[in-house]
């Protein structure tokens, strides 16, 4: 028992420290990220919105409009889930969870998007032109 209190009594002035160091310091839960990050992600976004709206007003049509728009749309939604849901702080392995099921999900709708059109011509070429 009195070992106990002589091993309490050695280490008395290192909890003692510690207590005061962590009431001069002040407790900071999580990171903190610097404003300028967030106004330049403000920028960015207005930037590219203001683009987004030029398509619509310089009447672009076709393939080139809904490129650019989607483009527009993509970095826009990147950038958001980038800073403000900071997904660029995280690890890498919880960036691939969230990322990847998106990214699998548009290969496999572009592969989609191609076989619908084989099948079309097939369908075409068989059955003769649509009336």
């Amino acid at each position: 028992m009195a070992n106990v209190a002589v091993h309490l009594e050695a280490q008395q002035p290192s909890l003692h420290a510690h207590v005061h160091d962590a009431i001069a310091a002040p407790h900071v839960e999580g990171q903190q990220h610097p404003i300028k990050v967030y106004l330049v992600v403000w920028g960015w976004l207005f930037v590219l919105s203001a683009c987004s709206y030029l398509v619509d007003y310089f009447h672009l049509q076709g393939y080139l409009r809904w490129s650019l728009i989607l483009l527009f749309m993509v970095l826009k939604a990147g950038l958001i889930v980038a800073v403000f849901m900071h997904m660029a702080w995280e690890r890498l392995a919880l960036a691939y969870a969230i990322l990847l099921p998106p990214v699998a999900v548009l290969v496999f709708v572009a592969i989609m998007v191609f076989e619908s059109e084989y099948t079309h011509l097939i369908r075409v070429l068989f059955f003769g032109s649509p009336a």
